[in-house]
């Protein structure tokens, strides 16, 4: 119950510092803010629900485990306030490495498997955190949507650009409703040069993410 109330507090804490940031946000700059803000909490949100579901399945039969879970939806909750900070104070960092990780985690976690091709370049700050913001929205659509078994994400970098492809088995793009997350990724990709498309898998079942950047902003 001491988590559980820990937890009511830090979901209050979460929920002030969006109110500041919409506060604090105008015009373009309130775009920015709101973007940025439904591609951290989305993602976390998301993570905690599942998380929970988790928790709620195990209290019964194994109290052990359970505690386990929400001790995980808490550590989500504590890193999700903290980017929250982060990102108004314009400080937001955001790994591509970190998503990858991170996604392997949050996946597996929901029996998704996740096989990752390429990986660990190098790449310019720029291109990296928009490659992560790829990762982490692309799992969130997952999470949401899919109803998948195996997700691939493939990471490429040549002479003229650097690309990732991120599909899954699930239910194909009618399960994926093409919200503020990808519209706002969108938005991203063009202000740096690169595109992002959405569609059937590569077998043509499923669903897939395709990121382009330029070799200039690799």
């Amino acid at each position: 119950m001491f988590l559980v109330r820990r937890l009511l507090l830090l979901l209050v804490d979460l929920r002030t510092a969006r109110e500041e940031v919409a506060r604090l946000a105008v015009s373009e700059e309130r775009l920015r803010f709101s973007r940025d803000l439904h591609d951290v909490l989305g993602h976390s949100l998301s993570v905690i629900a599942l998380k929970t579901q988790v928790a709620r399945r195990l209290m019964g039969p194994d109290p052990q485990a359970a505690e386990a879970a929400l001790s995980d939806v808490e550590r989500v909750a504590h890193e999700s306030l903290a980017s929250v900070r982060e990102m108004v104070t314009g400080y937001r960092q955001r790994s591509l490495d970190d998503e990858l990780r991170s996604a392997e985690e949050v996946l597996g976690a929901a029996g998704i498997t996740l096989e990752i091709a390429g990986g660990s370049t190098t790449l310019a700050a720029e291109s990296d955190g928009l490659l992560a913001w790829a990762v982490r929205e692309g799992v969130t659509n997952v999470l949401r949507h899919s109803r998948a078994h195996h997700c691939r994400i493939a990471i490429v970098l040549d002479d003229s650009a650097v690309r990732l492809d991120m599909s899954d088995d699930g239910v194909g793009a009618d399960g994926h409703t093409g919200g503020t997350g990808l519209r706002g990724l969108r938005e991203r990709m063009a202000e740096a040069g690169g595109a992002l498309d959405t569609g059937p898998g590569p077998d043509g079942g499923g669903f897939a993410l395709r990121v382009r950047l330029p070799a200039a902003v690799a």
